[in-house]
Order: structure tokens, then C-alpha cells, then sequence
């Protein structure tokens, strides 16, 4: 009989530690919300004590999500413990996470302490958790580089305290997939309480064997896999849940495991993430990437032609990748539009299809044939968006290969058009710094990315901007047929994602 492995999505908490990430409460909850439907059973929301903004974020999510259980990280101290349960318990399912390191490098150079000093503090830490809840999660960290007699003895130690589930973390990624499903097996063989607690993994990829490890732990008695929508997170990020899903899935045959996973959620979440995050998808990656179910190879396009799983090993249409031709043009109706977009899996409010419809015909007008692509575009960067301090009415740049570019730039602020104009090195950086002289605030560009999300010479430009204001990164998207109009919307998106958070914060002061 299958046996069911447990998903722990931790991409709101350690994925939104990849570097250059930042996350607002509005968008950690959209996320989380999506995670929920994709059917994860527990959303990790963050780390409550590390900010006041991450403590709200993870409140929010708790009041808001429903049917995933809703947990905070915590150190192992009272303090961190009693923050992380302020956030989490409004949830309908609570759990607080405690860690404490056990490995020798961490015990002896990080927290200084004696080994017996880490098994006190972690029977303390459980139960002063277990106060105020019954789901208590205790993670060894860096268990795999810790020593097996020590680990199998603070497990059995947490567990008689009351945890309900012990996570092993690979922390640094250094395992390799026999060694770590040997070590999950000797846990599992030597501690005599570990059936009265769930066993759970959190591996990392620095070496690439995050997904890999994960299934060999699952293969020797693990019950729980934590990871990240995309594998994002910490240095070469964490095991990409999809892949985790998905092979399990694929190779039940060899498994004998199954997860709660609604599989065609994960597209949909997987472009969430990466819309959010601003972190772009590898072509090649497994799963989600644009050409993980492409065939370029004539050998491979005659097979699956002929039978599609020569080559296929997985329905795109499992993950909810949609391989619809219906295109849509400047003729069709609305109601053919708002049926693709509930095809799509896109539930939109009535002003907001509104809005989408007005905007897909306006980019009929440029581009012939509108696909799905172009379609989920333009409800992920147009639609869902926050309130916007500034509109861009229009843009006109001056540009060639023996000119100064110049841009002119029509923004409207609280119902008035301002203008402006700036020189620059090029087209786009003329935009930028026209957009600057209008909303006068002095960010500066950490990152930029321009992708066509599908082809020809009228795709639609899909630009990404990273700003930095203070000490504080904001992630912008912008779409276009016109690669420098969609430039300046992700740049003005950044700024106003910047202008939200700083008022939100001054309405808390008041």
C-alpha cells in the first residue's frame, strides 16, 4: 500500500533568503494562498522575530490561509518561541519550528556551547513550545555533519519533550544521496521513540543533490521533504518541491509514495514565484523550465509525433501546462477571452477581467496573435498589482547609433501629469533617470532582466528591475510588445512597490 510523504514549502521563509530577494506582505500572502491551493500541508510563513515586517507577513498568512498548516521558525529561545506563537496562532492549524545546531564546527565556533548545553536548551525549547501548542517541529541544525550518537540522542531527547516532528537538515548541502539515506535509516533503527514523531528532511543543493537526497531520505523511512517552490533559497537554493512531486509521481513504481499535491497547480505557482521573487527559471530546468517539454531534435519530434511517450515521460498538462493553439486576436469577443482565462485557472473579479480584457485589446492593436503566454502576462504583471502612486501615461525616447539617447516621460501623480526629460548612456537608462527626476527618490538599479516570452519580433517584453532604497530591495516586472515602455513600467513598479511599504509603514506609526 502507498504511503504518503507530507509537503513543507519553506519558500516564504528560507527561499526568501536567496540573495536579493524581497518579499511584501501582499505578496508573501499571494503566495501563500497559492501554495494552498496547490495542496502543500505545511507553509513555513517565516521567521517572526527576525522583523516586524516578517512578523506581520507570517500573522497575515496565519489569519488569512486556510487548510495548510501555518508555521514560524524559531531560535531555540524563549523569546524567539513566544514571537513565532504571536504569529502563528491565529491559524487554523499552528505550529511552531525550533532549531538549535548540534554539528562540532557549529556547537564549538557559532554557539560555543557543550553538547550537553545543546541537549539542555533543546529539552527547554520544546517544551516551553509546547505551551502553547501541540505541533511542535524540532530541527537538528546541520544534523548531517553532526555526530550520529548525538543526534539519535537529541532526537530522542525532543521527542520525550513533546516534539511531533524532527526535520534532519542537510544545512550546507554536503551530503550525497547514500550516505544520507543511510543516515535517515540509522535515526530511524536507533532512536526508540522516533514513531511517536514524523521525520523530515531539509536538504540543501550546493553540490546539486538537494532533490536527490531528498528521495533517498524518503526511500529509508522519511515521512516529511521541505523545500522551495523553484529550489530557491540560501547560496544554490533548496530542494525544488516540484521535482520532489513530481518524481514520485512519475516513479510510483519504484516509490510506492504519494503527496496531497494538486500537480496541475504547479505551473501556475512555479510563474507565481518567479514573478514575485524576480528570479528568472532556468530554460533547462526539470519541470517547469520553458524547455523542459520542448523537442528540438528531428528524432525527437518524429517519436513524439508518433507516440508521445517516446520522449515524454510526463503530460505537461499534469502540471498544468496547458498546450492549447486557440490563439486570440484584435477581433475576439470578451467572452472568448474571459473562457481562456478560466482555462487558464485564472478566477478574476469582474473589474479585473475588465481591466484585462481593455489591456489585451490594446496589445492586439501591436501584436497580431495573442497566445496563453501572452495571456497569464498580462494578468500577472498588469492585473494583480498594488496601488500605484505612479501611472505611466507616456514615454517617447530618442535614440541611434550617433545620438545622445534622450527620453520624455508623462507620469501622473494624485490625478496630475508631470513630466520630465533626461539624457543617458542608452534608451532604457534615459527612461530611468527621467522617471527619477519625476518621482525624486534616489534608488539605485541592482538588477535587470529582459525576456521574450514568446516569439517573433512582436513578442512581448518581459523586463524584471531590482532597486535598492536604502537598505531595502524592491522587485519590479514590466510587460511590453516595446521593450523600453516595458522597461520603465518595472522600474515605476519597483518604485511604487517602495511607496506602498514606506506608507504602510507610517500609517502603523500613527
Amino acid at each position: 500500500m502507498s504511503k504518503r510523504v507530507y509537503i513543507f514549502d519553506t519558500t516564504l521563509r528560507d527561499g526568501e533568503q536567496s540573495p536579493g530577494v524581497s518579499l511584501n506582505a501582499k505578496e508573501k500572502l499571494e503566495i501563500a494562498i497559492q501554495l494552498a491551493r496547490m495542496g502543500v500541508d505545511i507553509i513555513e510563513a517565516g521567521f517572526p522575530i527576525a522583523s516586524e515586517g516578517d512578523f506581520q507577513a507570517v500573522k497575515l498568512i496565519a489569519e488569512n490561509v486556510k487548510g495548510p498548516t501555518i508555521t514560524g521558525l524559531a531560535r531555540i529561545s524563549p523569546v524567539d518561541i513566544d514571537r513565532a506563537w504571536e504569529a502563528v496562532k491565529y491559524a487554523e492549524k499552528p505550529r511552531i519550528h525550533i532549531f538549535i545546531a548540534t554539528s562540532d564546527i557549529h556547537m564549538k565556533y557559532k554557539l560555543r556551547l557543550s553538547p550537553e548545553e545543546v541537549l539542555e536548551q533543546t529539552i527547554k525549547g520544546v517544551k516551553h513550545a509546547k505551551q502553547y501548542t501541540e505541533d511542535v517541529e524540532f530541527s537538528p541544525e546541520d544534523g548531517f555533519r553532526s555526530d550520529l550518537g548525538f543526534i539519535c540522542q537529541i532526537v530522542e531527547a525532543a521527542i520525550d519533550a513533546g516534539a511531533t516532528t524532527i526535520n534532519i537538515p542537510d544545512t550546507v548541502g554536503y551530503a550525497t544521496p547514500g550516505e544520507f539515506g543511510k543516515f535517515i535509516a540509522d535515526i530511524r533503527s536507533r532512536v526508540p521513540n522516533i514513531n511517536k514523531a514524523i521525520l523530515s528532511v531539509h536538504c540543501h543543493n550546493d553540490l546539486g543533490l538537494a532533490v536527490a537526497n531528498s528521495l533517498a531520505a524518503v526511500a529509508n523511512g522519511a515521512q516529511q521533504v521541505e523545500g522551495a517552490v523553484n529550489g530557491i533559497g540560501e547560496r544554490a537554493g533548496n530542494t525544488a518541491i516540484e521535482e520532489v512531486v513530481m518524481a514520485l509521481h512519475t516513479r510510483k513504481d519504484y516509490f510506492d509514495y504519494y503527496t496531497d499535491i494538486n500537480t496541475k497547480e504547479i505551473y501556475r505557482t512555479s510563474k507565481l514565484v518567479s514573478r514575485l521573487t524576480g528570479m528568472s527559471i532556468q530554460p533547462n530546468k526539470a519541470i517547469v523550465g520553458k524547455n523542459a517539454f520542448a523537442h528540438e531534435s528531428g528524432i525527437h519530434q518524429d517519436g513524439v509525433l508518433k507516440e508521445r511517450t517516446t520522449y515524454e515521460i510526463m503530460n505537461p498538462e499534469m502540471i498544468g501546462l496547458i498546450q492549447n493553439n486557440l490563439v486570440l486576436g484584435k477581433h475576439s469577443g470578451r467572452h472568448a477571452f474571459r473562457q481562456r482565462l478560466l482555462e487558464l485557472g485564472f478566477e478574476l473579479e469582474q473589474e479585473e477581467a475588465d481591466k484585462a480584457f481593455r489591456r489585451f485589446k490594446d496589445m492586439a492593436d501591436s501584436k497580431k496573435e495573442i497566445t496563453d503566454r501572452d495571456i497569464e502576462a498580462i494578468v500577472e504583471a498588469e492585473i494583480r498589482r498594488i496601488p500605484e502612486k505612479f501611472h505611466l501615461e507616456h514615454l517617447h525616447v530618442f535614440s541611434g547609433n550617433r545620438t545622445v539617447p534622450t527620453a520624455t516621460v508623462g507620469i501622473v501623480i494624485d490625478g496630475e501629469l508631470r513630466e520630465e526629460a533626461a539624457l543617458g548612456e542608452g534608451s532604457v537608462d534615459a527612461a530611468f533617470k527621467a522617471i527619477d527626476k519625476v518621482t525624486n527618490l534616489q534608488v539605485n538599479l541592482l538588477y535587470y532582466n529582459l525576456n521574450a516570452i514568446t516569439g517573433g519580433t512582436d513578442a512581448i517584453g518581459e523586463v524584471t528591475a531590482k532597486v535598492k532604497y536604502g537598505d531595502r530591495v524592491f522587485i519590479g516586472r514590466g510587460i511590453s510588445t516595446d521593450i523600453i515602455e516595458a522597461s520603465a513600467k518595472a522600474y515605476i513598479n519597483a518604485i511604487n512597490k517602495l511607496v506602498y511599504e514606506e506608507e504602510n509603514e507610517l500609517q502603523k506609526v500613527k
